[in-house]
């Protein structure tokens, strides 16, 4: 039987970290302080001294950092928050739960980020903040976007969730809105073991407010200034993450040296006119949470990889102007066509740092066979 090679396999990760996670499980179940504590403590010092922001506020979630981030600006019914259609539900979701009204814009479609432009021209009066996404790993154009946002007193939140590593202009991301919130979700480059996630902030007295409203805005024990929820860090995903951030720059390395190598396979199969590779803008660094391809032929491509066993998924299959929870906005299909190509051409492929050589030429070969046969041969490069 043909191996199978997945779309991520965290095992080769985990195998040589083990006796060094299990030992901090240990001390985590030792202490028997399961909730932030000395961990969480530890973990907001050396995630904040790793990313160059003076605040890092450990919480649940990417989810939750997202929430957070909007509860802290006190955002609600009547603000506007404008982001990219094209994104993982959350992004969209939080901004509906704090009873505000998400405002879509298209994306650029060769970095998938939003289109500052666009983001710029939604900007009203009722506009309370923009949420650039730093999307598979690429950072959004900052510069552009914060600038727009400052001038105009909006606040930046940026949903760093894919992005831990990314650098623009050489700084990372996180570092450059009011908020920069991050998602330990075990698929991410740096993954616990469930759910946690990460705020950062410049601002003292927003990490102050972001750090009472984490647990439901109590201070001291039972007396409650603020309304706010349960956001907290569990010790045992602290401990998990810190045995494992210090490897993270290595892995990075490890996923940028294997995308690569598929750039250079792609090239070497005669491929470039067929699909659409990532790029990567000279002020930024890409960490490749995804690596993304895109194809007019994408769903027949997608067969033929699950087929031959090989791991792959669609990120995401439709925009949130078109999910029926938000129709309620009165947005219609063609309102955004750069995002609603996206989501009908792009496919991820398998980028884990523990990828080998092998299995990637064996990726590369298969698409490739699709491709050069007659009967699948598509009328060049998916267009954008």
């Amino acid at each position: 039987m043909t191996e199978r090679i997945p779309l991520l396999d965290l095992r080769p990760q985990y195998d040589p970290l083990r006796e060094a996670i299990l030992a901090s499980v240990t001390r985590v179940c030792d202490s028997q302080q399961y909730i932030n504590g000395p961990e969480v403590e530890a973990l907001e010092t050396e995630l904040a001294n790793m990313l160059s922001v003076p605040h890092a506020v450990a919480v649940s979630s990417g989810t939750d950092a997202l929430l957070l981030a909007l509860m802290a600006l006190d955002v609600g019914p009547g603000d506007e928050v404008v982001t990219s259609t094209y994104s993982f539900f959350a992004t969209a979701g939080a901004i509906a739960r704090v009873g505000a009204t998400p405002v879509f814009v298209d994306i650029d479609p060769v970095t998938y980020n939003v289109d500052p432009q666009a983001l710029a021209a939604a900007i009203t009066p009722r506009t309370k903040a923009v949420i650039p996404v730093h999307l598979y790993g690429l950072s959004a154009d900052l510069d552009a976007i914060v600038g727009e946002a400052a001038g105009r007193g909006v606040a930046v939140i940026e949903d760093a969730a894919q992005a831990i590593g990314a650098t623009y202009k050489g700084r990372p991301v996180g570092r450059f809105g009011t908020f920069g919130c991050f998602s330990f979700f075990p698929s991410k480059n740096l993954g616990a073991f469930g759910d946690a996630g990460l705020l950062t902030t410049n601002d003292p007295k927003l990490a102050n407010r972001a750090r009472l409203l984490r647990v439901h805005g109590m201070h001291p024990k039972y007396y409650h200034s603020l309304i706010g929820g349960n956001f907290r860090c569990d010790a045992l995903q602290a401990a998990i993450l810190r045995v494992k951030a210090p490897h993270l720059a290595a892995w990075t390395e490890a996923r940028r040296a294997n995308a690569a190598r598929y750039m250079e396979l792609f090239a070497r199969a005669g491929l470039l006119d067929s699909i659409g590779l990532p790029t990567e803008p000279a002020d930024r660094r890409h960490v490749f949470n995804q690596f993304i391809i895109r194809t007019s032929d994408r769903d027949g491509l997608k067969r033929q990889l699950e087929a031959e066993a090989i791991g792959n998924e669609i990120y995401y299959p439709v925009p949130f102007h078109l999910q029926p929870c938000f129709a309620h906005l009165g947005y219609s299909r063609g309102d955004f066509p750069h995002a609603e190509r996206a989501a009908e051409q792009t496919l991820a492929l398998p980028i884990y740092g523990e990828m080998t050589p092998d299995q990637q030429q064996r990726v590369v070969s298969v698409i490739a066979a699709y491709f050069l046969s007659s009967s699948n041969r598509v009328p060049g490069l998916a267009k954008v």
